[in-house]
């Protein structure tokens, strides 16, 4: 069993039944994230150089034959952010950021031998967000990243890939806090189901003995059935 199957109870996760306040018992304090603010951008790109580095196997013969591109995380790498706040906008801030994303570059060799190799993607984000009033607890600057190429080509030039590149980019102001919410009590952790193939089931489920009539339908064997 698990939260979401075949296990009853309230005390796990899942929809609210009737009243919301009934089996609230306690204000907890628990350590989060709390997300100031957020915002999504998506876009695609043509032309994009991706270097690789730490080919596997290694020494592979060029030319390479591009096959396919994605990112490796979902955890972006901020390498530099500046805040400017907004004098007509209370709260907000312009939030320029550079974030690196690791792919995984798919190829194959001139003899035909598949490998892969990594690189690094860099996009700049240029965007407006609500950021929190200076405080002892700084806020800091995330993003939730992936990145995929569908189609690509290899520059015999300087051993680079060019591609085109789907990238989706969230952005977010967050803060570790300690934070006071509702709460119905500990969760209950159900057992767990472990996974088992059922090769023999089909096998297992026939009757040990024939079932049903066990004669040929006209009144026993010993009759004559054809006259």
């Amino acid at each position: 069993m698990s939260f979401f199957s075949n296990f009853q109870t309230d005390k796990c996760p899942g929809p609210i039944n009737g009243n919301p306040l009934n089996g609230l018992n306690e204000k907890v304090c628990i350590q989060a994230q709390r997300v100031f603010d957020a915002c999504i951008k998506q876009g695609q790109s043509e032309g994009v150089v991706l270097n690789i580095t730490d080919p596997v196997p290694s020494n592979p013969t060029y030319p390479l034959t591009f096959i396919s591109a994605r990112s490796t995380t979902s955890v972006g790498q901020v390498a530099a952010f500046q805040v400017d706040r907004l004098p007509d906008r209370a709260g907000c801030a312009r939030v320029q950021t550079t974030v690196n994303i690791p792919v995984e570059v798919v190829y194959t060799d001139a003899n035909g031998t598949e490998g892969k190799a990594n690189a690094v993607v860099t996009v700049n984000e240029d965007v407006i967000l609500f950021v929190p009033q200076p405080s002892i607890m700084p806020y800091e600057v995330q993003c939730v990243v992936s990145a995929v190429s569908p189609e690509g080509m290899f520059n015999t030039q300087n051993n680079t890939f060019v591609v085109d590149l789907c990238t989706t980019v969230i952005l977010k102001i967050v803060i570790n806090v300690d934070l006071l919410v509702p709460s119905y009590g500990y969760c209950v952790i159900p057992p767990a189901q472990e996974y088992t193939q059922e090769v023999c089931a089909g096998f297992f489920e026939l009757p040990l003995y024939p079932q049903g009539n066990t004669n040929c339908g006209c009144g026993g064997c010993n009759n004559n059935c054809n006259k």
